[in-house]
């Protein structure tokens, strides 16, 4: 019997993605898909394609109960709710427990590295939805992603300007991915007819790197010099003040180097490739492909 997959989130960029791979690498007939959001105007395009396209709001429960009507499985987009400290858990439990009762079959949920040993303040979101899971009588799987090569792109184009990149990550590792590996590996899991459940994968790009090994690279792709200055991390917190960061965000944004430099997102992992038959993409080739953002 063909399952009918979910996508919440479906007008962000990482559920717009998965959509695509379904259609278009797994040839996931249109019908089977239920693209989630709280806009359901945006994707008019997935409705003339033949997708069910359903209006889909975490803070309301009666909203999700609809959604999920006829629905065996479900990525479940982490939100983006980091305006008020337990709103993002809440819409996530909310979301868990409309599954359970809609009787969906298997739930996949796009995490963080180590949720359960972070600095991050946004940690525990991720930490209490898996426990939720956890404890329901859902099947799950747990997709860990490292730090997206993405937000690179908001952070290098300043530095590479100014010639200097501040950072209070010291020697800490990252292996940063693309969020199109990360697009690819989700639906990758929900395509396969075998995937295991109650597993957590870790969605990492091929290779660790200190942020000056990063500051070379982009150096290089650019053609220009790149400095890292290691700082603290008030004067970091201070600095993105400063340049114009929101004052409740730029000590989140702050606890990523923190985190960094405590070695806890050093994780590498061969996940992606394992899933999807595929290499991750390098930060290297990211960069270049990237190469007129960064100045």
């Amino acid at each position: 019997m063909s399952t009918t997959l979910l996508i919440s989130g479906a007008s962000g960029k990482l559920g717009q993605r998965v959509i695509f791979h379904l259609l278009n690498t797994h040839h996931i007939a249109p019908h089977r898909l239920v693209a989630a959001t709280r806009t359901p105007e945006k994707l008019a395009h997935l409705t003339a394609a033949g997708v069910q396209v359903r209006q889909a709001d975490f803070d309301d429960p009666t909203s999700l109960a609809t959604a999920l009507i006829g629905v065996d499985q479900m990525l479940l987009i982490s939100t983006d709710a980091l305006d008020q400290p337990g709103r993002r858990l809440a819409q996530h439990q909310t979301a868990v427990q409309a599954a359970e009762q809609a009787g969906v079959k298997h739930v996949i949920y796009t995490s963080m590295l180590q949720p359960d040993d972070s600095l991050i303040p946004f940690a525990p979101d991720h930490f209490g939805t898996e426990q939720a899971l956890a404890a329901s009588g859902l099947n799950w799987t747990i997709l860990r992603h490292a730090w997206y090569m993405e937000n690179l792109l908001g952070t290098l184009p300043s530095a590479i300007a100014s010639g200097q990149w501040y950072t209070a990550a010291g020697d800490g590792l990252v292996a940063h991915v693309s969020l199109e590996d990360c697009a690819r590996t989700a639906a990758a899991v929900l395509a396969s007819d075998h995937q295991a459940t109650n597993v957590h994968y870790n969605i990492t790009g091929p290779e660790g790197l200190t942020t000056a090994a990063i500051a070379a690279l982009a150096s290089e792709v650019v053609g220009k010099p790149l400095q890292v200055v290691q700082v603290s991390d008030e004067q970091l917190i201070q600095g993105m003040i400063a340049a114009g960061v929101p004052e409740f965000m730029a000590p989140v944004w702050g606890a990523f180097d923190a985190n960094t430099r405590a070695g806890k997102v050093a994780v590498v992992s061969e996940d992606v490739q394992n899933l999807t038959n595929q290499a991750p993409q390098t930060l290297h080739d990211f960069l270049v492909a990237h190469r007129e953002l960064l100045g």
